[in-house]
């Protein structure tokens, strides 16, 4: 781990204070338009934030016609501020305002990112396997082993490839444990990351590197190993030689994740089968049950010391992500080593508290963001739905999370892209620090809601 640097602190420093600046403005522009609406301007897009909200919710938590008024009041509210603002002549303070405060928040990020330390994901230099194996799916992905072909130029790099048998079910793991009782050096996996994980858990079990190859479709560890998403065959020049990165893995019930664990609404909606043809469609289908109707699932979960209860969606993480658009399959991890597990959670009863997590964002006690070295999860019945890795399972409760910290040798290759450090949540106290010159504008800590 290093540091920014004295000129990375003098930019960020600087940023700092064209964001203030920026934000003040956009203030001072409603101040002074307050004669003209100004005030107008900031309730009325409250306002319409607050009844969108509450349109997609109970678009969401219905059927029939309310939920079709929910879908009319989630497009016409946004629909009627944008006409108050022009027939009240306001749209040119607004858009000036909005302009100004977009600013800010731009500039803010650029300054809060760049006072947080880089992690410099290096890891050490080791030579390449002599007896690799990887396991090959050759439907992940929509076909990307065959595409580009993976298989031949593995293959020439000295590994051997277990091509798996699409029309049949076949166990992993096994195939695993089997290629390391037959030598194997290293094992690997072109496939999606509940493949990666199961792999993953037998190599770590054995202390052998493991070689991740993005030839799944969403391929979310890669990303945060990273890996090249965009050419899985750039993975494979790990097996001529690469670096070794030693990272966390995560455990639910003694099954092996590298990503996510999700409890709830989501868990529930991707254990029917017909979730892979239609998501949309059945996300729709299911959720008035699953959020307000008769199938609603209420979980309690023990973080660590402090106790979470009634919350509809629960998602843990193999080390945090950096914001709430984990949810949503957004989020990202800059680092894979940190001991800790992520959690998220929401607990929403009804429009008016849809409204509040649209309007005040993490402030919202509808949402908790927090980190835990542990995590169990209860119910009233005795299996809870679970999805791994987006893999949907029943797992008999309580349901126990937990973290190998430093567990798992991945070998990467030297010429990868690389970890984009995400961009921070905005904090405008610590970014009015970094602008007058006190602290680093860096902090640590978790928001409870």
């Amino acid at each position: 781990m290093t540091g920014t640097g004295g000129d990375g602190i003098v930019a960020a420093r600087w940023l700092a204070r064209c964001a203030v600046t920026a934000a003040l403005g956009s203030v001072a522009v409603l101040l002074l338009g307050l004669g003209d609406g100004g005030l107008l301007i900031v309730g009325g897009g409250l306002l319409g934030l607050a009844a969108c909200a509450a349109g997609a919710w109970w678009f969401l938590a219905h059927r029939g016609l309310v939920r079709l008024g929910g879908a009319v009041l989630a497009v016409a509210a946004p629909l009627a501020v944008l006409l108050m603002f022009t027939m009240d002549g306001l749209w040119k303070i607004a858009l000036f305002a909005t302009l100004l405060w977009g600013v800010a928040l731009l500039l803010a990020r650029g300054a809060l990112r760049g006072t947080r330390p880089r992690t410099t994901r290096h890891g050490r230099t080791v030579p390449g396997p002599r007896r690799p194996v990887l396991i090959m799916n050759p439907k992940s992905g929509g076909g990307k082993v065959e595409q580009f072909g993976l298989v031949d130029k593995a293959e020439k790099l000295g590994a051997r490839v277990i091509l798996l048998d699409a029309s049949t079910h076949q166990d992993v793991t096994a195939l695993a444990r089997q290629a390391v009782a037959e030598g194997a050096d290293l094992l690997g996996v072109a496939g999606g990351d509940g493949t990666q994980a199961l792999v993953a858990a037998v190599a770590a079990d054995h202390d052998l590197p493991f070689l991740v190859v993005s030839a799944g479709t969403r391929n979310h560890f890669a990303m945060d190993l990273g890996l090249d998403r965009t050419d899985p065959s750039r993975c494979l020049d790990a097996l001529s030689g690469g670096e070794e990165l030693r990272i966390d893995m995560g455990e639910v019930a003694g099954r092996p994740f590298v990503n996510t664990v999700s409890f709830g609404v989501y868990a529930d909606v991707v254990q029917r089968p017909e979730y892979r043809d239609d998501k949309a469609g059945t996300i729709l289908k299911l959720t008035p049950d699953l959020l307000v109707g008769e199938g609603v699932r209420r979980l309690d979960a023990r973080v660590d010391a402090e106790r979470l209860t009634g919350q509809q969606a629960l998602l843990v993480s193999n080390n945090p992500y950096t914001s709430p658009d984990a949810l949503g399959g957004g989020g990202k991890r800059p680092r894979l080593d940190g001991g800790e597990l992520g959690v998220l959670g929401i607990r929403v009863e009804g429009a008016a508290q849809a409204a509040d997590l649209a309007v005040r964002g993490s402030l919202s006690p509808a949402l908790t963001v927090t980190t835990a070295h542990g995590v169990e999860v209860t119910a009233d019945e005795p299996d809870i739905p679970v999805a791994v890795d987006g893999e949907a399972l029943m797992m008999p409760a309580p349901v126990v999370c937990r973290l190998r910290p430093q567990a798992l040798r991945v070998l990467v290759p030297h010429d990868r892209p690389g970890v984009v450090v995400p961009a921070p949540p905005v904090n405008w106290r610590l970014l009015f620090d970094l602008a007058v010159g006190h602290g680093t504008g860096t902090t640590t800590g978790a928001h409870h809601g």
